[in-house]
């Protein structure tokens, strides 16, 4: 029984991390009111409540993963 459960917990860890995308751009907006980032080439992405967007504004560049349901999950400023 320990063994299937092992197995079943490794198998919905891979599915869920196979959903996950990362996407790299430079911000062009931030509004914190509606929870939402639009990077210059014009994505716009919705950012999950329990993200921080501290640091994140216009010009900097962003690595931002979403989930399969394109929401954001993190977002991180890089240099």
């Amino acid at each position: 029984m320990n063994k299937l459960f092992a197995v079943l917990a490794a198998s919905a860890a891979m599915l869920v991390s196979a959903y996950a995308a990362e996407i790299e751009g430079t911000v062009k907006s931030v509004d914190a009111a509606n929870a939402t980032i639009v990077l210059e080439d014009g994505t716009s992405l919705k950012v999950g409540a329990d993200v921080k967007l501290d640091g994140v504004e216009a010009g900097k560049k962003v690595k931002v993963t979403t989930n399969d349901a394109n929401a954001v999950t993190a977002v991180e400023v890089v240099q």
